[in-house]
């Protein structure tokens, strides 16, 4: 069984962990960048992704996550993680952990009070996925290498890069296991890996 940690600095840690949890699998919180060693994949949750950066910056989490990242150990990025995890912002030079092809336009639906649901068709999933957009971006441009899962008004807001998902909603905001599911498959194939 796999143990997946939650970047436990701000956002939605412990909704996070509940749907691992009912998944079948471990979760575990990550206050120390040193925990990574411990774990076999990791979902950076929403939150402010400034406020993130600042605590990442803090704890010395940056270069480890990066690090995580080159041994291709899965990383699931749900909005403000999609922001921390691409190598582009529109509209700035700044940039945070710069590990995924793709541009990203941060609070692009609008304020919290614009947040709404949306029914996705997802690649990868049978049914519609009810999806949560809190102060939501989206995916400006991807790289060759980056396969787009889903798309809302014909912005990217759900894509794939090897060992790298993000979304630009809330998964663990929803009853449905499915955007999770799709995760936790490329944790098993990453841990049952040969070397």
């Amino acid at each position: 069984m796999a143990t997946i940690g939650v970047l436990g600095l701000q956002g939605a840690v412990e909704e996070h962990l509940k749907s691992i949890m009912l998944a079948g699998h471990e979760g575990t919180v990550i206050k120390l960048p040193r925990q990574l060693d411990e774990v076999d994949a990791l979902i950076i949750p929403g939150g402010e992704s400034t406020a993130i950066r600042k605590l990442m910056d803090h704890y010395g989490f940056i270069e480890k996550i990066q690090a995580f990242s080159a041994l291709k150990k899965p990383i699931f990025g749900t909005c403000a993680g999609m922001v921390l995890l691409a190598e582009r912002l529109s509209g700035t030079e700044d940039r945070h952990l710069g590990v995924m092809d793709i541009t990203v336009q941060r609070n692009a639906f609008g304020r919290q009070k614009e947040s709404f649901e949306a029914e996705l068709s997802i690649e990868g999933l049978l049914n519609p996925f009810p999806a949560v957009f809190i102060r939501a971006p989206y995916i400006e441009q991807a790289g060759s290498e980056v396969e787009v899962l889903a798309r809302y008004e014909d912005k990217i807001v759900m894509a794939k890069q090897d060992h790298l998902l993000v979304c630009s909603f809330h998964p663990e905001l929803t009853e449905d296991p499915g955007v999770l599911l799709i995760f936790l498959e490329m944790v098993e194939q990453s841990v049952s890996a040969p070397f």
